[in-house]
């Protein structure tokens, strides 16, 4: 009997844990050590600053079976899903990693012993072929002389196009980070074996599976040309589950395994189409997994960054939904079935069904009210396509209008052979982009310029020591180490301890001074780098030198109140789930000395009253002066203490856990005030929604608190004055003010009306015919573009046919504007007729064929502007048929 998924996953847990391995659990699919990862992508991301020699790990032999998503850059998967056999975005990979313990021989035997030992996977040792890297003579040696595999089993890999460790025989994280060579374990699908030796690597190409990769990690990619070794070696191993399980259980296409069969059976009770192999219920299965998993990790759809793949991958299952003929909201009732059968390794999959089902359910109703308007203009566009080239403009349209991400329509044109003329999608996307107010950016890493492994560590002592006599361990001067820093020299001085708190976690860093009796170094701001702190500033008097002894002194007033702040957020966060329920869930925060600001996912608007009752019980339990109490315990007891973390804590034997009784239990890094009346009063002053399901609060406490609170009501004195009242009646006042002011406004609008009116008749008294078209060309003073627009308008109704054109004068600026009657379009357009004009006045503007309108500055050739347009409007209708 074939093993199931679950069994194959457990068995090769087992067989590592009886290997002398620790078990490690999946982090999230949000890496949250490599801000060049949008998610994980491999086995080894949680381990990077372990293989980078950044952090030590608290195990020498781990093994783990991690959560990945591949949907952009080097790994990109998307493309493929459901067209091959093996393809997806979420998967699991299964791996084995040493530490600066084992090597290649000891992983090469535990990988043979796995898969073809008969207690455990038992494949047949001739269904095994190898490959390794040309001049990786050492592994080659372990696998022909220590395993004993024919050489005629094993193929040397060179470089690509002769380009130094570019083979696929050199395996990297990605562009930069651990990388090394690699040995690959392939299955041959293959009934009968080749024995044509000359060509037996192209003949057995499209045989083989490759199901496991053995990393022997032992380089640092800087730059494309630049590797350095790193302080130790490491084992990285990887293999995809669901591929080994399909060998397993002998179907040879991951979409035919116990797990996908029954997703895939799911999805057919919604469709009337009965071929289960039909690539759309494949696409579907596996972008359901893939979002389920994401949305537990608390992403949620929106137009950047991570929630921008999760739209794509939820639109994109959609689309096939709509292929598969299934007109109901489908895809969010698919969530139980993908947690009833993944749940039994992630249990909280469980905890998160309601919200995963609701942001799915939202999702898909918001899109599929305009999935059939995007999916028959994009079928109308294909059919009009010429040269097989789609145009760039209208996919950006599509993305703009419909929502409709430029791989879906991308992924649909693919399917015609037709592609996208991308520098005009760029190019109108940039355009867009120009007119919105902000751009979010992704930024590098502030330190990612200077390089420290974990040999280099400082000691924070800063939680109860604001004042500690230290050693001068390293000096960064423009990011290059140096001996010495010298009075008025900017630097980075790292210490052997400190009293300095590293920005991290949302808390910035700590200011202050490191001083001795004849040196001053002004701490202006302080962070993390690996396993030490940089201490960031410029020396105001003396000179300090490695080895140096000197004090590290925080300013507390500035700590005083980073704490208060930072006891407040945790509040916040609780008294946010105790009051909307715990689908709240931290997205980041930010706190310094001056504020707080806390984002969370939310999917719901939260009204003001709403506000002020969370105010309340945040305020409740500052009055309740409650002691915070830390204390470091086990992952698993922190577990059991239901205790929050918004990062991973996988690699930690010890967590730090702060307490504020019940109310709040989390896992924190960052410093804390001693009892929660410290705070003094908590005072909400802004609420927003930042991205689709994303909020932000932004708070004071203390005495920013009370300012906040006097300006107010500072405010709310002068606003009174000006409307001679006083505070108890400045809302009457108010009222009756803007009272008047729509009355004033209603009088306004009828004494213009009846302006208009008398406008237009003497405007139209004076139009003009060329060729038998009616011609308005008329100038205007002091008008507002409101007015202009209603005054063309009912200009473009009495005329009926013709050419408007008008142009307004105001405050040494010009507005011009222009209609075409819809049947004279295809002799003269309006948006020509603007783009004629504008030329001549160096304005800027833009419209259709029936209406346009610009602007400018230079009025004094408006004259000679309008001269010039009338011939050239006479020229084009004489050169036109009617």
């Amino acid at each position: 009997m074939n093993k199931t998924t679950d069994e194959i996953r457990d068995a090769f847990l087992s067989f590592f844990k009886q290997k002398g391995h620790v078990i490690i659990p999946s982090s999230s699919l949000v890496p949250n050590n490599d801000p060049t990862l949008l998610f994980t992508n491999a086995g080894m991301n949680q381990f990077k600053d372990i293989f980078l020699g950044k952090k030590q790990s608290c195990h020498s032999r781990v093994v783990t079976s991690q959560h990945c998503l591949r949907t952009g850059g080097k790994h990109n998967d998307i493309e493929n899903v459901g067209y091959t056999t093996r393809h997806h975005t979420f998967f699991e990979m299964l791996g084995n990693f040493s530490f600066n313990d084992y090597f290649k021989k000891e992983a090469i035997i535990y990988a043979w012993e796995l898969l073809t030992s008969p207690q455990w996977f038992n494949i047949p040792k001739n269904k095994l072929w190898i490959s390794v890297y040309t001049d990786d003579k050492e592994s080659y040696d372990i696998w022909s002389k220590v395993i004993k595999i024919s050489p005629n089993h094993i193929f040397k890999i060179g470089d690509i196009n002769h380009v130094k460790y570019n083979s696929d025989n050199f395996w990297q994280m990605g562009d930069t980070g651990p990388c090394g060579f690699c040995t690959e374990i392939f299955y041959d699908c293959q009934e009968n074996d080749i024995h044509d030796n000359d060509n037996i690597l192209e003949n057995k190409k499209k045989y083989l599976i490759e199901i496991w990769n053995i990393v022997f990690i032992e380089f640092n990619r800087i730059s494309e040309k630049n590797l350095i070794p790193l302080p130790t070696k490491s084992i990285d191993t990887g293999m995809g589950l669901e591929r080994i399980t399909s060998i397993l259980q002998n179907v040879f296409s991951n979409y035919k395994t116990d797990i996908f069969k029954k997703l895939i059976k799911s999805i057919s009770k919604f469709s009337p189409v009965k071929d289960l192999n039909h690539t759309s219920f494949k696409i579907i299965a596996d972008h359901i997994r893939a979002c389920v998993f994401i949305i537990a990790d608390n992403i949620i759809p929106s137009n950047e960054h991570r929630g921008y793949i999760l739209r794509r991958i939820i639109r994109r299952a959609l689309r096939h939904g709509h292929k598969l003929g299934i007109k109901e909201n489908f895809f969010y009732k698919l969530v139980p079935d993908v947690i009833k059968i993944m749940s039994a390794k992630n249990k909280i999959l469980n905890s998160k069904e309601k919200i995963i089902k609701k942001t799915l359910q939202i999702e898909e109703i918001q899109f599929t009210q305009t999935l059939d308007k995007g999916l028959k203009l994009l079928k109308k566009e294909i059919k009009n396509t010429k040269n097989n080239v789609f145009n760039g403009e209208i996919a950006f349209y599509l993305y703009d209008t419909f929502g409709f991400p430029i791989d879906l329509t991308a992924d649909i044109c693919n399917e015609k052979k037709i592609k996208i003329d991308y520098e005009k999608y760029k190019k109108a996307k940039e355009n867009q982009k120009k007119k919105s107010s902000s751009i979010n950016k992704f930024y590098k890493n502030y330190n990612e310029s200077i390089i420290v492994n974990y040999h280099d560590t400082c000691f924070f002592q800063g939680y109860d020591q604001n004042n500690i006599q230290t050693i001068v361990k390293k000096i960064f001067i423009h990011n290059t180490e140096v001996f010495e820093i010298n009075p008025n020299q900017k630097g980075i001085i790292f210490l052997d301890k400190t009293s300095f708190y590293g920005e991290s976690g949302g808390q910035v860093g700590d200011i202050g001074q490191l001083y001795n009796e004849k040196s001053m170094f002004q701490v202006e701001n302080t962070k993390k780098y690996g396993n030490t702190i940089g201490h960031i500033g410029y020396l105001i008097s003396g000179k300090i030198i490695v080895n140096d002894h000197i004090c590290s002194k925080i300013n507390q007033t500035y700590r005083n109140s980073i704490q208060l702040n930072h006891t407040a957020i945790h509040l916040l966060h609780a008294a946010l789930r105790y009051y909307l329920g715990n689908d709240v869930f931290q997205k980041g925060s930010f706190v310094n000395d001056q504020y707080l600001r806390f984002d969370f996912s939310y999917s719901n608007h939260i009204h003001l009253s709403q506000l002020q009752n969370i105010e309340k019980i945040v305020n409740m339990k500052i009055r309740d002066n409650i002691l915070i109490k830390i204390k470091h315990l086990s992952l698993e007891e922190a577990k059991k203490k239901k205790a929050l973390a918004l990062f991973d804590y996988y690699n930690k034997s010890s967590v730090r856990v702060v307490f504020i009784n019940d109310f709040s239990i989390e896992l924190c890094g960052g410093t804390h005030t001693t009892r929660t009346g410290d705070i003094g009063y908590f005072k909400i002053i802004s609420y927003s929604s930042i991205a689709s399901g994303i909020k932000r609060i932004e708070a004071v406490t203390a005495e920013q608190a009370i300012n906040y609170l006097h300006e107010k009501e500072n405010d709310i004195q002068d606003i009174s004055i000006i409307l001679k009242s006083n505070s108890t009646t400045v809302k009457d006042s108010i009222k009756k003010l803007i009272n008047k002011v729509n009355i004033l406004e209603k009088k306004n609008d009828h004494l213009q009306k009846k302006e208009n009116k008398y406008l237009i008749k003497q405007i139209i008294q004076q139009i003009e015919y060329i060729q038998e078209v009616k011609i308005i060309i008329q100038t205007l003073n002091k008008y507002d573009r409101q007015i202009l627009r209603k005054i063309i308008e009912q200009l473009h109704k009495e005329i009926k046919i013709g050419i408007i054109i008008l142009i307004n004068i105001k405050n040494n600026n010009f507005v011009v504007m222009s209609t075409v009657s819809k049947n004279l379009t295809h002799r003269i357009q309006a948006n020509n007729i603007i783009k004629e004009i504008l030329k001549k006045t160096n304005g800027k503007g833009g419209g259709n064929h029936e209406i346009a309108e610009g602007g400018g500055v230079n009025i004094k050739i408006i004259p000679l502007a309008l001269k010039y347009i009338k011939l050239w409007i006479k020229t084009k209708l004489l050169n036109t048929k009617n």
